[in-house]
């Protein structure tokens, strides 16, 4: 099926020029995207690659140009598209908070936002269907939008905490290292799991295990510290 361009289709980035005819009503990154999510009380999808990553063009071919994804997309999020070699300040980021939050980092990333940038969830590769050992983007997506609608005072918890562990590196000058982020925002996630807060990646309601290694065949994957 051929779909009209999105946004994309303005941007000078090669990357993502080349997701302008998904159909994932994809923003850039910018003050549109999050005052849509604002005006609408919805959580910002964010996905970020690069041309030459591999894993980053096989998600768009099973997730980002299937039609039922994207339409979980386009209905429960507002999407935005980041190459990471035009934006390496936004990749190193949110590099850090996925490695803190699940072990190990790599390419494509993707993190869940509330509309004020605060993270609440993280991962690199998603399939389209869920394995026993990592959670497909057509059980993920209903989940987070349910979770955003009901439990919000949750996803606003975990996301002040990791916002908090950002904060306190900036203050210190030290936000350009992402081992000092990792291990520091890793204490206080590590401290939401064991209030049993933690519960994006350990609850029992959650219908997967988000806890699990990453695929070995992640781009650029890297390991950060464990946390159990």
């Amino acid at each position: 099926m051929t779909h009209s361009p999105n946004r994309l289709i303005k941007e000078h980035s090669p990357y993502l020029r080349h997701h302008a005819h998904n159909p994932v009503d994809w923003y850039p990154w910018g003050d549109e995207a999050f005052a849509r999510a604002l005006e609408n009380d919805m959580p910002v999808f964010v996905s970020i690659g690069y041309a030459a990553c591999h894993w980053c063009h096989v998600m768009e071919t099973v997730c980002f140009e299937d039609e039922v994804v994207a339409s979980l997309l386009n209905t429960h999020f507002v999407s935005v598209k980041v190459d990471r070699e035009e934006r390496p300040d936004i990749d190193q980021v949110y590099m850090a908070v996925c490695q803190a939050m699940t072990g190990s980092g790599g390419w494509p990333l993707h993190v869940f936002l509330t509309p004020d940038k605060r993270p609440f969830y993280a991962a690199t590769f998603i399939p389209k269907m869920s394995s026993p050992n990592m959670p497909g983007m057509l059980d993920l997506l209903p989940y987070l939008a349910s979770v955003w609608r009901d439990e919000r005072e949750k996803v606003s918890y975990v996301s002040d905490q990791i916002m908090s562990a950002i904060q306190e590196q900036t203050r210190r000058g030290t936000l350009h290292d992402p081992d000092e982020l990792i291990h520091t925002a890793a204490r206080r996630l590590t401290a939401l799991y064991d209030k049993n807060i933690w519960w994006f990646f350990t609850c029992s309601k959650v219908p997967f295990c988000s806890r699990s290694p990453l695929p070995p065949q992640v781009c650029g994957h890297t390991s950060g510290p464990v946390h159990s």
